[in-house]
Order: C-alpha cells, then sequence, then structure tokens
C-alpha cells in the first residue's frame, strides 16, 4: 500500500480535526506532511506532537512565531512557516498528494486554488473558493487536471448519487438522465422559531446548532440558511447545472444528506449520521471505502424522516444567494463578502441578527456584479465588498421597519 501525504488547511477547525481522526485510523495509508492555520498556535502546537507532520503554517506570523519557540523548547523537529504564502507552499509542494481544503470563508481561496493548479487530489470543505471564483476555479481544475472531491455533506451525498465516475473524471452531473438536484437542509436552530422574535437572538442561541458540531461562522450561516445559498451557488459549479436544477428541501433530521432525482422517476439519496467524518473517509479513500469511525446508522432508532420547502420569509439571506446565483459574475464574491463581515459583527455584538441580511442588501445593491475575467477582479470585489459592509455595520443600527428601500444587484440604495 502506497502511503498519501496529506495537507490538512485549516487543521485547527471542526474538519481539520475530524480529517486528522479519520487519517489517524489508517496510518499505513496517511502520513501528514503540513498543517495549517491562522492564528490558533496553541492547538496546532498539539497536533504537531501528536501527528509529527514536516510542516506547519501560520498565516498570522506573530503566531508563528510563538509556535516555533514552543516547538524547540519540547525539541520537535517540526518546520515552521509563517504568512499567508507559506499556506499556499505546502499546499503545492511536490511531495503532496492529498490536500484537504477546511479553511472556513474567502481566506481559504488563494491555497486551494495552489493546491488545485499544482494538479493534488483536493478534498473541497471550503465552498467560498467556489462560491467568489467558480468559473475561474473549475477552469484551473480542468487545465491542471486535479482531482476535485467534494465534503460538505449535501455535494459528497450528490457525488455519491450521481452516475458513476471514472477516478479523475468529471464531477459534473448527467443532465440528460438527471431531472434534480435535492439539497437538504436542517432549517438550523430557528426553523420553529417565529421570525418575528429574531431581533433579540443571541450568538449562543445561533451557533447552538440541533444536528451538527460546527464553527461560529458556519453555524451562524446555517442559522440564517445563508450556508445552503452558499452551498447551492458550489453545487451549480461543482456539477455545472443551472441553479433552477437545484431545489432545496428542510429535512430537520439531516439523515439523508441530499438526494438526485433521474428522469425515469428514480430518486437516490446518501444517507448517514450527521457525523462529518463520514464524507471526510470517502473522500480521502475515493473511489474505496474505508472505515471512518463514524456509528451505524440505525434507522428502526429514528424512526421517521421529515421533509418540507423553506419557509422563504424566514430566510431572506437564502433568497439573496439564490438570485447571486442567477445573476452570476462578481455576485457571488461581493455577498460571500459581506456575509463575513455581517456574520463577524454579529458574533462581536455590534449586529442584530435580523440586520445580516440588510447589511447583504445593500452591499449588493451598491456594487452591481460584473463579468468575471481574472484572479484580481474577483479578489477586488472581494476587497469592496468588505469596506462597504464594514462602513454600514459601522453607521448607526439598521431599523429592520424603518430602513431606506433598497434592492440587490444594482437596485436603489
Amino acid at each position: 500500500m502506497v502511503t498519501q501525504r496529506l495537507v490538512v488547511l485549516g487543521s485547527t477547525g471542526s474538519i481539520g480535526v475530524s480529517t486528522l481522526e479519520v487519517a489517524a485510523l489508517h496510518p499505513q495509508r496517511y502520513r501528514v506532511f503540513a498543517l495549517t492555520a491562522h492564528t490558533n498556535h496553541a492547538d496546532l502546537y498539539t497536533q504537531c506532537l501528536r501527528h509529527q507532520p514536516r510542516f506547519a503554517a501560520l498565516a498570522d506570523p506573530a503566531a508563528a512565531a510563538v509556535l516555533a519557540r514552543r516547538l524547540a523548547q519540547a525539541g520537535s523537529p517540526v518546520k515552521v512557516l509563517a504568512g499567508p504564502g507559506a499556506l499556499c507552499e505546502v499546499a503545492k509542494a511536490p511531495e503532496v498528494d492529498v490536500v484537504m481544503a477546511a479553511i472556513v470563508g474567502a481566506a481559504g481561496l488563494l491555497p486551494t486554488l495552489a493546491a488545485v493548479q499544482a494538479g493534488k487530489k483536493v478534498l473541497l470543505a471550503n465552498k467560498e473558493s467556489l462560491v467568489m471564483g467558480g468559473e475561474l476555479f473549475m477552469a484551473a481544475v480542468e487545465q491542471s487536471g486535479a482531482q476535485l472531491l467534494p465534503i460538505d455533506s449535501e455535494h459528497n451525498a450528490i457525488f455519491q448519487c450521481l452516475p458513476p465516475l471514472a477516478p479523475g473524471g468529471s464531477t459534473a452531473a448527467c443532465t440528460a438522465e438527471v431531472r434534480k438536484i435535492l439539497l437538504t437542509a436542517s432549517g438550523g436552530p430557528f426553523r420553529q422559531r417565529d421570525p418575528r422574535t429574531l431581533d433579540s437572538v443571541t450568538p449562543e442561541e445561533a451557533c447552538a446548532h440541533p444536528n451538527w458540531r460546527m464553527g461560529p461562522k458556519i453555524s451562524v450561516d446555517s442559522a440564517t440558511m445563508m450556508n445552503k445559498g452558499l452551498e447551492l451557488i458550489e453545487a451549480c459549479h461543482l456539477f455545472q447545472v443551472e441553479p433552477e436544477c437545484v431545489e432545496i428541501l428542510v429535512h430537520p433530521e439531516s439523515v439523508v444528506h441530499s438526494l438526485v432525482e433521474y428522469v425515469d422517476g428514480s430518486v437516490l439519496a446518501q444517507l448517514g449520521n450527521p457525523d462529518m467524518r463520514t464524507p471526510i473517509a470517502h473522500a480521502l479513500a475515493w473511489p474505496e471505502r474505508i472505515e471512518s469511525g463514524v456509528a451505524r446508522l440505525r434507522l428502526d432508532q429514528i424512526g421517521a424522516l421529515h421533509f418540507e420547502p423553506p419557509q422563504w420569509a424566514s430566510y431572506p439571506c437564502l433568497s439573496l444567494a439564490i438570485e447571486a446565483a442567477k445573476v452570476g459574475g462578481t455576485a457571488g464574491a461581493v455577498l460571500n463578502a459581506a456575509n463575513e463581515v455581517a456574520v463577524e459583527a454579529f458574533l462581536s455584538g455590534g449586529l442584530a441578527f435580523t440586520q445580516i441580511p440588510h447589511v447583504l442588501t445593500r452591499v449588493l445593491a451598491r456594487l452591481p456584479p460584473q463579468p468575471v475575467h481574472s484572479l484580481e477582479q474577483v479578489l477586488g470585489a472581494d476587497q469592496a465588498a468588505r469596506e462597504l459592509a464594514r462602513r454600514i455595520v459601522e453607521a448607526a443600527p439598521i431599523a429592520a421597519k424603518a430602513r431606506p428601500a433598497a434592492r440587490p444587484f444594482g437596485g436603489a440604495s
């Protein structure tokens, strides 16, 4: 058995931790080459001692200096690299076979793209790479011959339910056979709550997801269902389908991770316990199957599964994301950047939960979408949206009942 050298981008986050857990079950298959984080030197230190990578990289130089000092004191041979460019360097290193792209947000775009351009097997948990620059990203996959495998439980489920593909083949849906992709959503912690009561939601409440263990940003996105909107954009690029071909279905148990409806009336679904180690193990070993450490799914104990359409009035962020998917161009980059700023402000107490979609609407109205021709253009749209969103957040609070009329995507501001 050939040992594969693994890089985990964002190793201290929930996906990164789960990836290392799965890899540790198969020491003959996987050897950790590099681990990366943004500022979390404490957890990265522990991971370095346990997994003994050749490199550890921190985007923040000050955090990297602390890690290097601690590892040296412990007698560890791990070499510490610093700066955002270091993440790109380990992602494209010639020794590397597999890259888990688990950095949350726009910060993951450049290192993930570096891995793709180097032709690696890339396990994509960073949906923002496709939301921001999907056309450029997928073109790089095709040009480099990289193998792109989805990690989001929904996209991994869709991938498993699509027609069989040869190793290295395209993930494009066979639209002659596939009628619809059904993207499931838990509905988040406020699925049954009166929308009129959400003004007072706290970050702790928004992060209390009923089924999944996730970081704070993704948890808030689940509560607003922005996460599902970003996943719809991701699905359109991954499987090369139009937004109209993707239907969102609320499934509160999070057991059916997504479905594919075929033209003959067949509907294939992938089921499993809500544990990210399942899609991680699937992608790590694909086209083989390996043990993930996840408990068996016992349908007899679940008893019933429920499905319902989204309550659109409760999730304005979801509607904005679907519109961005239809418009295309820089709309995804603008939407994602504004959302990251708004969610950060909510988590820090500077914005009410119900104000998040108002910030997004204003930013989208002020920055009309443009066709994407270059990575620099995507990064420019991202930066402009962040600056505008910060100004909006820092201004007087936006009152839901007295805000100026605004339409996204170039409407009145």
